[in-house]
């Protein structure tokens, strides 16, 4: 993949949606926190949102370790080709997963 505008709109792209999770998850660490309910029945209730919660973290956490790879892949010009074939990864692929890292041959032969 070796169009420059379409690398920097990329780029923009990723680095917007890491702001954005970084955001969320100061979000959701402010209302892990404010959760101190004396009440065992409310008390109840803010655990399970707390659950909730925190598997939200937890799925943007990795979501933005797998930006910043694609980040990295950007700078190393090697974004947009497969990390385990070394193919190109298609541009529809790119849309919708902008930080994938594999091509689709590979990501249904070995699923994470």
């Amino acid at each position: 993949m070796s169009d420059a505008p379409d690398i920097a709109a990329r780029r923009e792209t990723l680095e917007a949606r890491l702001e954005t999770l970084d955001r969320m998850l100061h979000e959701i660490e402010d209302e892990l926190d404010s959760h101190q309910s004396r009440d065992w029945s409310e008390l109840a209730q803010e655990r399970e949102a707390d659950e909730v919660l925190e598997r939200q973290g937890v799925a943007g956490k990795a979501e933005m370790a797998a930006i910043r790879a694609a980040l990295q892949r950007i700078e190393e010009g090697a974004y947009g080709v497969c990390v385990r074939c070394g193919d190109d990864i298609a541009r529809e692929r790119l849309d919708l997963l902008p930080h994938t890292p594999l091509c689709a041959a590979c990501a249904g032969a070995h699923p994470r």
